[in-house]
Parts: structure tokens; sequence; C-alpha cells
């Protein structure tokens, strides 16, 4: 195949080009158009991504803000990753487990170790992880991923795990979707060739193609949610955002699934790393936008916020468009029992527990969420595609966050979250519109609280 055809960085310049000469009533026009909930095209949001100035920045927020809540309600999914292994053959630049990295400490969990370390996300309170796992083919092999992932669905309550691991062939794709896989997730960290040539100058890593196409590799394989991002910072973030979304656009068209998340991670300083400096730095308010710029161009699609941002602003973009957080994350191995700061991927700046980010995210009148439903319900890719740009998915999203808030609630949390989440389980009910939904909804509450527990709509 050629990838040329789907990342085509002449186009992306000229787009980029052309978004300058956008005038002040044009953008207005782009920004009203993109609250309608219905996607912008490439053109549009290349303008987008050139605007500065700060009275049409909160406008774009704004906008970013309203379609976030109208298709997915003001709920935010929260989760915790699981890091599997550091071993790696690759030597990406801007990455603490990058071969060359002699001063890291190295280590792959047995499938006892991973359990272990499932069971404490667990015991914070969390019922999804994103499962990483480094990318070496003689420790993290589809064995090991696999066995991984049967050990903890069989060992805990941990509902779904997503997966960000390697490139894989269409077999070990096949084998990853059997053993119940969520979402698979893979970063191009560039889409801007020269670049992505330099940072990644050793380990299969290095075949842009290949990575592009695993994709397409786990689609053709029956894996339908598919998450996608760049590393903000290695390159001008308007190229990589914009061929971010034209990457969609290709997925959409072709696959007739579009990306199931987009992530949003800016470049952390990492030990040992190549490069000591961001390339190309994102400021803050050039963040917020990219993310706002996301939600309206792509607003059927999830966009995840980790915790390599500090918290005040992580606070801020709850009330942006993100929809999915991470919260109490550990970025090494085992961190979860042992907090070995020379074994991580890179620095977090978040550290906050999952119940102070719970009281944060409850006291803006945001819904946490813990639901794993539509996986299980089979609402995934064209499905799930099909309810997101109807602006439908909130009718489940809605009351399955209640449900799930309120089991987190009873078994986790302590006074002060049982109360502001109750005050907002009752706020929240009010605005389900669907009559027979809310009843449903208020008996299953009724069930939760006398004891059941993993119910959903």
């Amino acid at each position: 195949m050629d990838t040329l055809k789907i990342i085509n960085e002449v186009k992306i310049e000229k787009l980029l080009h052309q978004g300058k000469n956008f005038k002040r009533a044009e953008i207005i026009e782009i920004i009203n158009k993109g609250r309608r909930g219905k996607g912008l095209s490439l053109e549009e949001a290349a303008a987008l991504l050139q605007l500065e100035d700060l009275d049409l920045m909160e406008d774009l927020y704004h906008a970013a803000r309203e379609v976030k809540n109208t298709i997915y309600g003001k709920r935010i999914v929260v989760f915790a990753p699981l890091y599997t292994s550091n071993h790696c053959i690759n030597n990406c630049l801007y990455c603490g487990f990058r071969v060359d990295n002699k001063h890291l400490h190295r280590k792959t969990l047995n499938i006892d170790e991973v359990v272990e370390e499932a069971k404490t996300i667990e015991e914070q309170g969390h019922k999804r992880i994103l499962m990483v796992c480094g990318e070496d083919p003689r420790y993290t092999t589809i064995t090991h991923i696999v066995e991984s992932l049967k050990a903890v669905y069989d060992h805990t309550d941990i509902r779904r795990i997503n997966v960000n691991a390697a490139p894989m062939s269409v077999e070990d794709f096949r084998t990853l979707k059997g053993a119940g896989i969520g979402t698979y997730q893979i970063f191009q960290e560039t889409y801007h060739r020269d670049t992505y040539r330099q940072m990644h100058p050793s380990g299969l890593k290095k075949d842009y193609d290949y990575r592009l196409l695993a994709i397409n590799r786990a689609f053709e394989a029956g894996i339908d949610d598919l998450g996608i991002g760049v590393l903000l910072g290695l390159y001008d973030y308007r190229f990589d955002v914009l061929a971010t979304l034209m990457h969609a656009q290709y997925m959409d068209e072709t696959l007739n699934v579009g990306p199931h998340t987009v992530s949003v991670p800016r470049l952390r300083p990492a030990i040992d790393a190549a490069i000591k400096e961001t390339p190309y730095e994102v400021t803050d308010e050039n963040f917020k936008k990219i993310i706002a710029v996301y939600r309206l161009t792509l607003p059927y699609t999830g966009i995840i916020l980790s915790t390599r941002e500090p918290s005040k602003l992580r606070d801020e973009l709850f009330d942006l468009g993100v929809s999915q957080a991470s919260a109490g994350s550990k970025t090494n191995p085992g961190g979860y029992h042992n907090e070995d700061h020379d074994a991580e991927q890179f620095e977090t700046s978040d550290e906050r527990s999952l119940k102070e980010v719970l009281k944060v995210i409850c006291n803006q009148g945001h819904l946490p969420s813990f639901c794993t439903a539509c996986y299980r319900a089979k609402r995934t890719g064209e499905v799930f595609m099909g309810l997101a740009k109807e602006a439908e998915i909130h009718e489940f999203c809605q009351s399955n966050a209640i449900l799930t808030l309120k089991e987190h609630l009873l078994d986790f949390g302590d006074e002060e979250l049982k109360e502001i989440g109750d005050q907002l389980i009752e706020k929240s009910l009010e605005e389900i519109e669907n009559e027979n939904i809310k009843e449903l909804t208020k008996e299953k509450l009724k069930e939760t609280e006398k004891g059941k527990r993993d119910l959903f709509f």
C-alpha cells in the first residue's frame, strides 16, 4: 500500500499555508459550523490551527465544550496504565526505554506480577486499564501480552483492558482480538517522515510505513476500536495535528471506522533521553487549542489526557473537550508496588491519587465514569461510530457513568467523595431525557445499593 496516499505531506503543508489567510469572519463561521457536532474538513481544521486571536480562542474553547457535552455528556472516563515491560530494542531519542539507555533499570513482569499490579490498580477503584508493553520481541511476545490479558481478566475485576503495543502481523492481531482486547492503541509519534527518521535511528520502529499500517492490519484482524496520536513537541504541532486528522479521515473513509480515541501526550523529560530539550515547544495555550480542534473536527472520537500534564492544567482541560483521563499513574513495570524512578518511561506531572482527581472532576460538575459497557455490549467500531456521530451514545453513557460512579462510591469512596458524588448522581439523573431509561437507571441504582455490581445498559 502506498502510505503517501494516507499521509500526504505536500497537501498538509499546502493546507497549513492556506490556513494563514482565513479572515476573522471566516474563522467565526468555521467555529459555528464545528458547534453543530458534525465535524470539520481538513481545510477548516488547518485554519483553526493557525489561530492566535485570544478572543476567538475563547470562542473555540466554548464550542469544543459544547460539542463534547452534546456527544458524550459531561462524563470523563478514568483509567490507569499498567506497564508490563520496559525492555525495548528501539532507540527512540526522546524515550527513557531506548535501547542505548544503560542507566535504566530493566524489567519485564511475569504473569503473577502483572496480576499483582492489576490488583493494586483495582484496589484504587479502577475498572479500566491500559496495558503498555515495551517493544522487544524477546520479552513482549504476543504470548506475553495475551497471557497477561487473560490472567488479569481471570483474577481481577478489571473489566476492560486496552493495549498499547508494538505493531504486529495480522495473525498476531487476531490472537490479540481473541484474548478480549478493548482498544488497540498505537502512536505514530510524528507523521513528519524526516523527523521520524531522525528520532528513530534504529530498531524495528524505524520503519515508518510498517508502523503506520498497523491500524489497517489490526482492523483486518477484527479489532475495530483503534487509538492513534502523536507525541506533541517532536515536530511542528500544526503539521502533526493535521496529519493525525488526515489519518483519521483515511480510517473513516477506508475502514468506515474513525479512531475510537486520539491521545494528546506532550514530550516530557525522560531518564537518559538523547534529546534534552523539546525540539518544538507546545505552549499551554496551543495545547488547549489542539484539544479544541480535535474535538470540533472529530466530535465522535474520545480524547485521552495523561498524567504527563500538571494538575492545574489538567483541571482546565477536563472542561475543554477531554473525555478520558488517566489517574494515579505509574510509568514503570511494577510501579504500583515499587516506585523506581530509574525504571520510568518519562516523568509524570500530576501525582494526585484517583480519589483526589475524582473529587476535582465531581466538583467541576463532570461525571466520572468507570464504564466498560460498550465493549461488552458489542457497541464497538462501526456501531459505536454510528451512535456517536448521531449524538445518541450519551443515552447509554450518562446512565452507565452514574451506575459505575455509585458502585465506586460504595466500595471505595471516603465521606467527602460520597457526599459530592451522590449530589452529582442526583443532578445527573435529572439530565437523562429518556424517561424510560431514567426509571431503569433508578432501579439499577437501588440494586447497586443492595450489593449488586457491574450493572449496565
